[in-house]
């Protein structure tokens, strides 16, 4: 009896340990890519002060980019993540309050951070999409700067960040864009300019930006967004094969309604309460850009 419970003793005294040196293994391989510092040159722009150029960033930061899903609607930042086995994630306080972040970023910061996902000292900012904002032409980029700049103050004092074992086994997996920075070719050229109105061609440039690909899949094809909670709903196909049978007028029913051509509602994930904002001609380009995209079976991502 004394030799069995020895046995069980040892078993579970090796099972602690190999789970204990596997938890170290996976603390210290995601922490190397946590830590890592990033040296981005940046590029410089020139941030214009215009009523227009102001009424296009903030467009950018709301209707189109969403940036207030995370920064909330007064951009004072706050807890959006709160799954302490997989994160605990803070999106920054981006006004010039107690705090904020805004008054201690250069341009060049702005414009790192936005379109590279780097801090000023070159860590990583994380879970920042910034794979999608590095896409912003010169233009919406000082455009949207420039807006951020003008925010009011916020006095809201923001938590640290924290990745449970669950996030860092999921980000060495790849099934979680905890570093967008790592997902960004950091010395790319950055777009040319894309005229505004309803084209495929802006279509394109908006599901890139407003983060249709990075809910959807870089094919739209929809299906379970790796590392995202299990209750979550899945995106939908929005390739020909999904919404087909879609007309136009269906289309801006669901950006600005969130409803389905039969009027069932579409899940609050879809963020229509900013897409329905958007211009005739935006929801047209993307309409318009949609029909263009290859069909792929759902789930292809």
């Amino acid at each position: 009896m004394k030799k069995m419970l020895r046995a069980a003793a040892w078993t579970v005294g090796a099972v602690v340990v190999v789970v204990i040196l596997a938890l170290c293994g996976l603390y210290i391989a995601s922490q190397r890519r946590i830590d890592k510092k990033w040296t981005v040159a940046g590029h410089e722009l020139s941030i214009p002060g215009d009523s227009l150029a102001l009424l296009r960033g903030r467009r950018l930061a709301i209707t189109i980019g969403k940036c207030v899903d995370c920064h909330r609607t007064d951009f004072g930042g706050g807890l959006f993540i709160d799954a302490p086995p997989v994160a605990r994630l803070y999106a920054a306080n981006l006004t010039r309050g107690k705090g904020g972040i805004g008054g201690q970023l250069s341009d060049l910061d702005w414009e790192r951070a936005i379109r590279h996902g780097v801090k000023p000292d070159g860590s990583p900012l994380l879970f920042m999409p910034a794979q999608e904002a590095t896409h912003l032409t010169d233009e919406d980029a000082a455009a949207l700067i420039a807006y951020l700049k003008t925010l009011p103050p916020v006095d809201r004092e923001i938590g640290k960040n924290s990745v449970g074992p669950i996030g860092r086994a999921l980000f060495l997996k790849g099934d979680l864009q905890l570093v967008p920075a790592e997902l960004i070719k950091q010395d790319a050229s950055h777009p040319a300019p894309v005229p505004m109105g309803a084209t495929a061609e802006y279509g394109a440039y908006l599901a890139v930006i407003g983060g249709c690909k990075g809910c959807h899949g870089q094919t739209l094809s929809g299906g379970h967004m790796p590392g995202s909670p299990p209750d979550w709903k899945s995106p939908a196909n929005l390739t020909p094969e999904g919404i087909g049978h879609y007309r136009e007028e269906d289309f801006f029913r669901a950006l600005r309604e969130g409803k389905r051509p039969g009027g069932t509602p579409i899940d609050t994930l879809m963020p229509f309460r900013y897409t329905k904002d958007m211009t005739d001609d935006e929801i047209r380009a993307l309409w318009l850009y949609l029909k263009t995209v290859p069909p792929k079976a759902y789930g292809g991502r």
